[in-house]
């Protein structure tokens, strides 16, 4: 859901010098997780949402983190993360529903389905929204 700068190994350089830079630990967690390397891009994300991170940059890490938590088998972790992004009410309605619509995949998968209903309901109430405000966060 976010982007990254930098590689893993520059970004690692820049975490042993400066461990409390919660931008640093984000975008090692997107590299990680561009590479496969799920449970380390979990891991990073972890760190760098109890560092703090602004607004969209911790909304995008819930929803990363999210991501790679499905890839890894915990699904109801990655509930958790996108119900997190629910919780936060992102402006950005593209975001928001695109949190849903995991949310009620994932709960479909769980046998959630009056859950998983009422998420795409939510998902779909968003969707004329998403022309008119696509931007911020």
């Amino acid at each position: 859901m976010g982007g990254y700068r930098g590689t893993a190994c520059e970004i690692s350089r820049i975490i042993l010098k400066h461990p409390d830079n919660a931008e640093a630990w984000y975008n090692r967690g997107n590299d990680r997780s561009s590479c496969g390397e799920f449970d380390g891009a979990i891991s990073d994300y972890t760190v760098a949402l109890k560092i703090g991170l602004r607004f969209r940059d911790a909304v995008n890490a819930y929803g990363n983190r999210g991501l790679a938590r499905v890839e890894t088998g915990d699904i109801n972790g990655a509930i958790e993360d996108f119900s997190e992004i629910i919780s936060r009410e992102p402006k950005n309605f593209w975001m928001l529903r695109t949190a849903y619509l995991h949310r009620a995949l994932l709960r479909e998968m769980k046998g959630e389905s009056i859950h998983a209903m009422e998420d795409r309901r939510l998902a779909l109430l968003l969707s004329p929204n998403i022309k008119n405000n696509n931007n911020g966060g």
